[in-house]
């Protein structure tokens, strides 16, 4: 199938309809767990600084400003792919303004046009509306209409399903030492666990407690982590696993930091709301996790799931990592099928004493967990029978509308039909009109003609 054609077929669509409502009402896209700022702020933070920056948001604004410092004529032209509501774009334009940068115009590219309202709205709220120009794009049919000094990606590259296309239309328009500043996911498609970092989620997932096993975003409960492929229906992760690969083939690294792989599963939004960072039993568990993600990474058993890039189309800048985690060195070299695991995990699935709780505390934490669940589910069943009441009197009143519409429209041609014989029966009366005028005006003449004839003659002829 061509690559028009496969953009407009049905399940593309459907997954483009799909994206497009899971961030219809989300304003706090990059909302996290406390652990989760735990974990980055005491292990990720430390390897960000090390070149200068401390989280990806600083990353962004260091060599954004690098970029408008190389070029103080003239008007700068950034790109941003997947701005969502414009957020980190809004800031950037902020901080340029600080630094007495004025002259510049983010285009921010974004599928879902309610998020580009909300983004429209920050930037007017924030003053800098001028430096913010919202783009209403589907990134993978994209076709730049200017050339660019920096093309921002912030946790949006994992949604791309035509990468190749993506990354040529971007090497084109990159103004000469122009940047690729990218943020972003790189694990296995779907945010799956390739083989061999599964088999250490699990190991882990042996000595959590049953309250912490609890998913509520899907409402769950996961005695043995579920593997769960979350790019079936959306474009999250569509294409992760491609990502560093293609930017290898496609562009030079100026910078790469690549991180973390097993702590995924504990740290995301999924189960990290389970773990309480005031807890020393959370934090010494996450610290756990995350040496050991540490250690395997760097045997290279295991490969980073996480980036922070820059990348461009200068062949002789140097490449800055953290040894040995280069990109050459992160990326995963073959795809092979995944084995059958944790089988024996399934059959023994707790280590009860590694827990911070006993038994009878964990039951009721687990419970308390449960019932919170079940009060979302019922809200949200609320939530569905007021919008189900609501439709079905939507669709009562449109049927009611559709029976007056066919109602007045057999009135209308009623009506129609009886003002096209009104129409013939005035022609006709008009034509019977013209003939009468016709007759008066031939009566008045033969009087004339009569009265001046009459006196010739005398009273006895």
């Amino acid at each position: 199938m061509a690559a028009a054609e496969h953009f407009q077929d049905e399940s593309y669509r459907a997954r483009v309809a799909a994206e497009k409502g899971i961030y219809e009402d989300c304003v706090k896209v990059h909302d996290l767990p406390q652990i989760f700022h735990y974990w980055s702020n005491k292990y990720i933070r430390p390897k960000l600084e090390a070149f200068g920056f401390s989280t990806p948001n600083d990353m962004f604004k260091k060599y954004l400003l690098e970029q408008a410092q190389r070029r103080p004529q003239g008007v700068l032209r950034f790109a941003s792919i997947g701005a969502g509501n414009c957020d980190l774009e809004v800031a950037l334009a902020s901080h340029l303004r600080t630094q007495g940068i004025s002259g510049f115009v983010i285009d921010c590219l974004e599928l879902n046009p309610t998020m580009l309202e909300r983004g429209r709205a920050a930037a007017a709220g924030g003053g800098v509306e001028e430096h913010i120009h919202v783009v209403e794009a589907d990134f993978n049919q994209w076709t730049p209409a200017h050339e660019y000094d920096a093309v921002l990606a912030n946790q949006a590259l994992h949604h791309v399903l035509n990468l190749e296309g993506l990354f040529g239309q971007i090497k084109s328009c990159l103004k000469p030492h122009g940047s690729f500043i990218i943020s972003d996911i790189i694990g296995r498609n779907g945010h799956l666990r390739w083989p061999e970092a599964l088999d250490i989620v699990h190991e882990f997932w042996r000595k959590l407690p049953p309250s912490y096993r609890f998913n509520p975003v899907l409402n769950r409960y996961e005695e043995l982590y579920e593997n769960w492929d979350c790019s079936q229906e959306s474009f999250e992760g569509i294409r992760s696993q491609d990502i560093l690969p293609l930017l290898l083939a496609d562009f030079h690294f100026r910078l790469f930091v690549g991180f973390a792989n097993v702590i995924d599963p504990f740290t995301d939004r999924a189960f990290g709301h389970n773990f309480d960072v005031k807890a020393a039993w959370d934090r010494a568990f996450i610290d756990q996790v995350h040496a050991r993600d540490e250690q395997e990474m760097i045997a290279g058993h295991i490969k980073p799931t996480h980036m922070v890039a820059v990348v461009g189309n200068d062949l002789d800048a140097p490449t800055q990592f953290h040894e040995p985690l280069g990109p050459e060195f992160c990326v995963r070299s073959t795809y092979d099928s995944e084995p059958a695991a944790g089988t024996q995990m399934q059959k023994n699935a707790y280590e009860w004493h590694s827990w911070p709780h006993s038994p009878q505390d964990e039951l009721e934490i687990a419970c308390r967990r449960l019932r919170a669940a079940e009060d979302r589910i019922q809200q949200r069943t609320e939530v569905a029978k007021e919008l189900t009441k609501e439709l079905e009197e939507r669709t009562a009143w449109a049927l009611r509308l559709d029976k007056e519409l066919e109602e007045r429209t057999a009135w209308a041609l009623r009506l129609d039909k009886e003002l096209a014989q009104q129409t013939a029966w005035a022609q006709e009366l008009n034509g019977e009109l013209e003939r009468l005028a016709w007759a008066r005006k031939l009566y008045r003449f033969a009087r004339k003609v009569y009265r001046s004839v009459r006196p010739r003659h005398s009273p006895e002829s």
